[in-house]
């Protein structure tokens, strides 16, 4: 009986995330092959939902919208950050760059991040949208075993 992805299945896999126009953003077909529990907050839901009912030995490519990829880009989430809250969330040795990636604590507890569009002497403006969020993505798998 062939083995088939379910939502609590553990997976050893390839994958590659892409743009449609050209470029990897992620590709361990070129190392080695990654492992991912089902469920298990490793790959967006969107991405587990297409590995769902795929066989063990299976390699396919799938073209994502959008909306069920990375969700479409919410203009909310770009937000001006006070000068005290970014000098309480970094190494005021750094110097930021337009486009940096820059990490800061939860109020609740973990992480979140975005990147850099403008700063000036009163704080920064931060696009905490995920970098792939209105993009068409290309991902592609191949399902090495499935337990």
């Amino acid at each position: 009986m062939t083995q088939i992805v379910k939502n609590d299945s553990f997976l050893t896999l390839h994958y590659r995330i892409g743009l449609p126009e050209g470029g990897d953003i992620v590709n361990t077909f070129t190392d080695k092959p990654a492992t991912l529990l089902m469920g298990g907050e490793q790959f967006a839901p969107t991405l587990e939902t297409v590995l769902l009912g795929l066989a063990q030995g299976e390699h396919k490519t799938f073209t994502l919208a959008p909306e069920a990829g990375f969700g479409i880009r919410n203009p909310e989430l770009i937000q001006k950050v006070s000068q005290q809250t970014l000098q309480k969330n970094s190494d005021m040795e750094q110097a930021f760059e337009i486009g940096d990636m820059v990490e800061f604590n939860a109020p609740m507890g973990g992480q979140y991040a975005g990147i850099l569009q403008a700063i000036d002497e009163e704080g920064a403006w931060f696009d905490f949208n995920h970098p792939l969020a209105g993009k068409t993505i290309t991902f592609e798998v191949k399902i090495i075993s499935i337990l």
